[in-house]
């Protein structure tokens, strides 16, 4: 069986030289993956992609997640093309829907055939096709071709979905699928299901599609100071990620006090409201032992990749360490390897 990754997932909220030296950190932990999320108004992911990129040597690296809207499907190859070159190989394309872009006055209409144009025709650029394309949403003219080399005419496709069409789509396109604000085990399998629904007419084995879980991470030796901060963290998505999960009873009444809190501005008295149980469906808090045995749970249930979201502790950088050095070796069943010495 192959080994479960262990990835990171970083917000693009920080200055030049931190991504560095958190990728350094994270790779010589044993990380596997480092993501940068592409929230709306935050950095765009490229740049610290880059920066990462450029100090580390093993660990993958891509955006979770770009999406056809805000960014054409030939700038989208562009950027995966440049992050190709940059880690020589190392990266992988995450694509989906995107949020919140009414605030910019992007409309966002018939997303499933967005996503599908669009990956065909950023990988018809990456292979250097140019019979050209007409779809519905995105044409390519024939002849229309990249003016540069590419590293790789396939680095492996992510889609960020939840749902049953966005899990079929993956089950035909992609290498793997996210399930962003999750960390409940239940999810594994019903993804898994949705998944058939594409891989089944395309002829392809479900397990060629990793399922990818990842959330919110607060770990520190503190556990209860950890689970504070993740009950606040959690309280600005709780609404929407309970709503999308069938396996969650999360009462409606906790949902409707947990939303006024967050509007009203007040996300502690929010994430005072969340009971143990919710909060450990939506994020992975607690102490290095809390924290392991949740994203076991994950392992057990099948996902390819556990990936521990932002702000990873109390602060990123010693919340990043303490993964590396005491969740890690739970789950790899290894002694703590001495990572910090090569930082």
């Amino acid at each position: 069986m192959t080994r479960a990754e262990i990835g990171l997932g970083l917000q693009s909220d920080k200055p030049a030289g931190t991504y560095s030296r958190l990728a350094r950190l994270a790779e010589a932990c044993g990380f596997d993956v480092l993501t940068v999320f592409g929230d709306l108004m935050y950095q765009p992911p490229i740049f610290p992609l880059l920066e990462m990129a450029a100090a580390t040597e093993r660990v993958r690296l891509g955006p979770a997640c770009l999406n056809p809207y805000s960014m054409a499907p030939y700038e989208i190859a562009g950027q995966v093309a440049a992050l190709d070159l940059a880690s020589d190989g190392r990266a992988y394309l995450g694509l989906a829907r995107g949020t919140w872009l009414g605030a910019v006055g992007i409309a966002q209409p018939r997303p499933l055939i967005a996503l599908r144009e669009c990956a065909e025709v950023m990988y018809r650029l990456l292979r250097g096709d140019t019979d050209g394309f007409t779809g519905d949403i995105f044409t390519l003219a024939p002849g229309t071709a990249l003016r540069y080399r590419v590293r790789r005419p396939d680095p492996p496709l992510l889609l960020g979905a939840w749902g049953a069409r966005g899990a079929a789509l993956a089950g035909r396109i992609a290498a793997e699928i996210k399930v962003g604000g999750s960390a409940n085990p239940g999810m594994v399998g019903v993804i898994r299901e949705r998944l058939r629904a594409g891989t089944d007419p395309a002829g392809r084995p479900v397990e060629d599609v990793g399922v990818v879980l990842g959330a919110v991470t607060v770990v520190d030796q503190d556990g209860a100071a950890a689970r504070a901060r993740a009950r606040t963290e959690v309280a600005m998505y709780l609404a929407v990620v309970a709503d999308l999960d069938p396996t969650a009873d999360v009462p409606a009444d906790l949902l409707a006090r947990v939303t006024a809190l967050v509007d009203a501005g007040d996300h502690v008295a929010a994430g005072q409201l969340i009971p143990d149980d919710v909060l450990d469906l939506f994020a992975f808090a607690g102490t290095p032992e809390q924290v392991a045995e949740q994203a076991q749970a994950l392992i057990d249930a099948g996902v390819r990749r556990v990936e521990f979201g932002t702000p990873h502790g109390l602060t990123d950088e010693q919340g990043v360490e303490l993964l590396g050095t005491a969740v890690l070796p739970l789950l790899r069943r290894e002694p703590a390897a001495d990572a910090l010495a090569t930082r």
